[in-house]
């Protein structure tokens, strides 16, 4: 990764960062209702991965812990806060919340409430991109949990079987909810559990995303050179619960402040500081900048925007093929 590209990625994690923990603001204001799932600890994973794809060029899916990689496929911040908040001027135009972001414009192909569901999901995306021909490829995030779904499995066979050009993320965090992985899950290397499928696989630092990156410029390679799938597991944390309602009770403290002391974006902002090539006082500059930005625009946005229209009610039930749902008619390019 070139020198402007780690101090643009560093700004992307520092915006992810500030944005979720505006989110979790607002939703205490409960200027946000329903559910919320926050990325904070997470950013290295999404913003790695991607920045070895083609944002708004292949295709992303994933699941209920979202607005970040919406983001990082092109969306804009302002619409996607403007989701959380209900408005009409969201993503998904007030009606879909935190788990339903979606944007078709910027192939982001929505976040899912239900657990394991992007899987068979992602592999139709696959399929449409074999059939269509090009050299996109479809790319699944999803969490550890996910994997002991039975869709999983399906998925995983039907991917190898038809060589898919799809790439699975693993979004290792430990946690299902509140039950630690080596209490749910028989093997607890998430990257080990496609081996019986014939899936190329590897598992990686997911605090650091320049090992992320590289990881996933070798996984992204491979697929897009339609050699098959590929399956690449990240080991990371998520310094929140797992959602608003969560103490996380069964953690300790001190577990939490071990992985603190990894944080992706202090990790990046300190090898940028010690080559040289930043300052702690541009980094507060722009924590302040990224800050304002966040508090002018995008919130200033989402408050300011519109509640759908109760007369609205039914719109968006049912599909206009012609002009809500033109990539099922094939006049998406």
């Amino acid at each position: 990764m070139k020198l402007e590209d780690k101090k643009r990625v560093l700004r992307e994690m520092v915006l992810a960062r500030r944005f979720e923990e505006r989110c979790y603001q607002a939703y205490m204001e409960r200027k946000i209702g329903g559910f919320l799932h926050l990325y904070p600890g997470q950013e290295a994973c999404c913003i790695g991965v991607m920045e070895a794809a083609r944002p708004g060029y292949d295709y992303v899916i994933t699941g209920y812990r979202d607005h970040i990689h919406a983001i990082k496929c092109g969306a804009d911040p302002k619409e996607v806060m403007a989701e959380l908040y209900g408005k009409e001027t969201g993503s998904s135009k007030g009606r879909g919340g935190s788990m339903h972001i979606f944007d078709v414009k910027h192939r982001f192909m929505g976040g899912y409430a239900l657990v394991g569901g992007p899987f068979p999901l992602a592999a139709g995306l696959g399929k449409g991109i074999q059939m269509k021909g090009g050299d996109e490829i479809a790319i699944c995030f999803l969490g550890d949990a996910a994997n002991n779904q039975g869709t999983f499995h399906e998925t995983m066979n039907m991917v190898a079987l038809y060589k898919l050009p799809v790439l699975f993320v693993c979004e290792n965090n430990h946690y299902g909810i509140g039950t630690a992985i080596d209490r749910s899950t028989a093997v607890v290397d998430q990257y080990k559990r496609v081996c019986g499928y014939g899936i190329e696989s590897a598992q990686c630092d997911g605090q650091d995303v320049e090992v992320v990156y590289e990881h996933a410029r070798r996984a992204v390679d491979y697929v897009r050179s339609r050699k098959g799938p590929y399956f690449l597991e990240l080991i990371t944390y998520r310094y929140r619960g797992h959602s608003m309602s969560d103490s996380r009770s069964y953690r300790s403290r001190e577990e939490e402040e071990m992985w603190k002391k990894r944080d992706p974006i202090f990790i990046l902002r300190d090898r940028l500081i010690e080559a040289g090539a930043l300052t702690q006082e541009e980094f507060h500059k722009l924590e302040k900048e990224i800050d304002d930005y966040i508090e002018n625009e995008v919130v200033r946005f989402a408050e300011e925007s519109p509640e759908p229209d109760v007369r609205d009610l039914e719109k968006y039930v049912l599909a206009d093929r012609e002009t809500q749902l033109p990539w099922l008619t094939g006049k998406v390019a």
